[in-house]
């Protein structure tokens, strides 16, 4: 895949942070779910360990706290590990935040001098992510992505089918017209929303390198999206579509098709 088309790409040490910052991220949005069922295993143990003892040594030593124990065990160790991996990404991005600081950055605000930092590939996940809430009526999500990337739902962009695809002029031109509205924004002194782990860990905001398995796979996920839209606008029936979208519907259904069979996952 090419270096992200921009008007300002950033230098190779600046792309490098924000890549390192997003996989700093990706490596713990799970952080939440793996100590939630780390708690959960420990709270069916514990309860099964009393259980089991008490024939042999009662009850009387937890007294009538015997029934809460295990919650508090099991909350005990998820929390300490759900806090232990906050930890951990807050040491892990320290220094590439300060870094992005010194050369006048905010690390919490990654499109807000552009998106030079992005490949193509995320964008269009984004965008198709974005699409996807509009349709939701997801008004407060979708202005997350407006006010952090330049969205728009006039924008030369449809998914279901894709109107635009990676690496293509209409991407470069839809680019330019994002950026321009970030910073026609931050020149009227509205400064992007702070964005995190939580936002981070439901739709992917801080820029990736796009590795093949990477590209794969964010691949994949807009054309899910956009396949997913297809279906509610147009149904399963490929003459219910219409004509002039016909062709584009195709190339998206056998593209995601591939990719299935390629990670050896149904659709």
């Amino acid at each position: 895949m090419q270096r992200p088309r921009t008007p300002e790409v950033p230098d190779e040490e600046t792309i490098a942070l924000w890549y390192e910052i997003g996989r700093a991220h990706s490596e713990a949005g799970g952080g939440g779910r793996l100590a939630w069922k780390l708690g959960l295993t420990v709270v069916c143990v514990v309860a099964a360990l009393v259980l089991l003892s008490a024939p042999v040594f009662g009850t009387a030593w937890a007294g009538p706290f015997a029934p809460v124990v295990p919650i508090v065990v099991g909350a005990s160790i998820g929390g300490g590990a759900f806090a232990w991996k906050r930890l951990r990404l807050r040491g892990r991005i320290e220094a590439p935040r300060r870094l992005l600081a010194e050369k006048g950055l905010d690390a919490s605000r990654p499109a807000r001098d552009g998106l030079g930092a992005y490949y193509d590939a995320q964008l269009v996940l984004l965008r198709c992510e974005y699409e996807f809430l509009l349709g939701r009526g997801a008004a407060k999500s979708a202005r997350l992505f407006e006010e952090s990337f330049g969205f728009a739902p006039e924008d030369a962009f449809e998914a279901g089918p894709l109107s635009v695809l990676p690496d293509t002029e209409e991407m470069r031109k839809l680019r330019e017209g994002w950026e321009t509205r970030i910073s026609s924004r931050v020149r009227r002194g509205a400064q992007p929303p702070v964005l995190g782990l939580r936002e981070d860990a439901a739709y992917r905001v801080f820029p990736r390198e796009m590795t093949v398995p990477a590209e794969l796979a964010t691949r994949r996920a807009y054309l899910e999206i956009s396949n997913k839209l297809l279906v509610e606008r147009y149904g399963r029936e490929p003459g219910a579509v219409p004509e002039p979208l016909r062709r584009r519907a195709g190339r998206d259904l056998r593209e995601y098709g591939a990719l299935v069979r390629k990670s050896g996952r149904r659709p």
